[in-house]
């Protein structure tokens, strides 16, 4: 009997073992697969930034749409945000701004004139400023990926951080920048 349980340990140990490892890698790359790092970030960054007009590249991820290899989110000076899409030999697919109806919630929609909601709205400097102060000490430091206003009841800025170990953070700030909620994206 002794020897029958100590050969399930044998089996079932490495086997949760396995099947741990496996799921932990799986994760990984899942989560680091649309990611572009290092000198072709730079390339891509540089490539969109100039096809927006300037600003800074917010968001880099590959794309896997035919015909497009890179998906980038410009934020320009004035808070708009441009979004380029980018073939594998860095020439532009696909350039689609905000426009002035629909950060001012003036666009028709079959005759009706809709109301801006919370979301939609600019970000100034100084709130844009703030949010990433207040989500960077959230989270311990790191890199501000994304700031954006939100319409979800009791929150007025959503901020996204990778912190220094690369883990992406989702940080949920009221309109007095304190924290409402951290999560960290799994």
């Amino acid at each position: 009997m002794k020897t029958t349980i100590l050969r399930r340990k044998r089996i079932v140990i490495p086997a949760v073992a396995t099947v741990a490892v496996l799921a932990v890698g799986g994760t990984l790359w899942a989560a680091s697969a649309d990611e572009v790092r290092g000198d072709e970030r730079d390339r891509v960054e540089t490539a969109a930034v100039t096809a927006a007009g300037g600003g800074k590249a917010v968001e880099v991820e590959k794309s896997d749409d035919r015909g497009e290899a890179y998906e980038v989110e410009v934020r320009l000076e004035d808070g708009r945000e441009v979004d380029i899409t980018l073939d594998a030999d860095l020439r532009v697919v696909e350039r689609d701004a905000d426009d002035a109806d629909d950060l001012a919630g003036t666009g028709s929609t079959g005759g009706a004139v809709e109301r801006p909601d919370a979301d939609d709205r600019l970000l100034s400097t100084a709130e844009r400023t703030a949010a990433e102060k207040a989500a960077l000490a959230a989270v311990g430091g790191g890199t501000v990926v994304d700031v954006d206003p939100s319409d979800d009841p009791g929150v007025a800025y959503e901020v996204e951080v990778r912190d220094r170990s690369g883990a992406e953070w989702d940080v949920d700030l009221d309109a007095a920048f304190a924290v409402v909620a951290r999560v960290q994206d799994r």
